[in-house]
């Protein structure tokens, strides 16, 4: 009885032994680190790799360095020119410090998306709305300098801030449609009026070698005529020119002049109704 009994305790024994001699033997992976403590005091950063503690003494705490990505919640903000407006944010962060990140922050993950929120709200407030849509590249890089240097002292590396959606209500919406409307418009008038004004100096020129060249209306004419020829129109409405007709209309005059053509009065011409009206009468 009394050495089974003692069998019994040595086999007690021998387990907890073993079983604290696995709990010192510790394996922690290349994207880890284990920060040490020794009654209570911080001995450093170990790993990766196979390492042991002294059981009891020591306690390991596991921190994560891989890159963490966090989605910044919308946040309803009021921009410098009194637009309210939602935005959010990605967030990009890892540990380059163990120790500073479990000893100086009780939850490093949620301190730094706090700050995030509350560094991104302040930085919209402080732009124009057409700033924010303009100049997103440098509110990215102004949000991620503020928001690492807040966080350095946790051991914690912010690498990339990007804001993702601006979310604007319906009525600055139809707004800037409108506004983006007049400018198509604006810039459809100036090209329309370039294009006037480069005609109008191409007719002056042109007019310049037709004044100088009468033959060439005469061709001109021609050419037309042909043009519209080759559609077969039916009806072709062709404007006269009036120096055509002038060499009949000199003629005439010259005739006149000289008592041949008969002149026309116009108390003749007044007096031909009366004359009818007596005859119907």
């Amino acid at each position: 009885m009394g050495s089974g009994a003692l069998f019994l305790c040595l086999g007690v024994l021998l387990f907890a032994v073993l079983m604290i001699g696995f709990s010192a033997v510790k394996i922690v992976p290349e994207y880890e680190r284990g920060v040490v403590f020794r009654l209570g005091r911080l001995v450093g950063a170990r790993g990766p790799g196979l390492f042991f503690l002294i059981p009891i003494i020591e306690r390991m705490v596991r921190v994560d360095q891989r890159v963490i990505t966090m989605d910044v919640p919308p946040q309803e903000v009021i921009t410098l020119d009194n637009v309210t407006i939602k935005v959010n944010a990605v967030l990009y962060f890892m540990v380059v410090d163990p120790e500073k990140a479990i000893v100086k922050v009780m939850d490093y993950i949620r301190a730094t998306m706090q700050i995030a929120q509350t560094t991104l709200r302040s930085v919209v407030g402080q732009v124009e709305l057409d700033e924010l849509l303009a100049r997103r590249e440098s509110i990215n890089e102004r949000l991620q300098r503020i928001i690492d240097e807040q966080t350095e002292p946790w051991g914690v590396k912010v690498t990339i801030v990007e804001v993702k959606d601006v979310e604007l209500p319906q009525g600055m919406q139809r707004a800037m449609a409108k506004q983006a409307e007049a400018e198509r418009e604006k810039r459809a008038k100036i090209i329309h009026a370039d294009g006037e004004l480069a005609a109008s100096r191409m007719l002056a020129e042109a007019a310049t070698v037709i004044a100088s060249e009468p033959v060439t209306l005469q061709l001109r004419y021609l050419q037309t005529l042909t043009e519209i020829a080759v559609e077969k129109n039916s009806t072709i409405i062709f404007p006269l020119p009036v120096d055509t007709i002038k060499i009949f209309m000199d003629g005439l005059e010259q005739a006149r002049r000289n008592g041949v053509a008969p002149v026309v009065r116009r108390e003749d011409v007044s007096e031909q109704p009366r004359e009818h009206d007596g005859q119907a009468a």
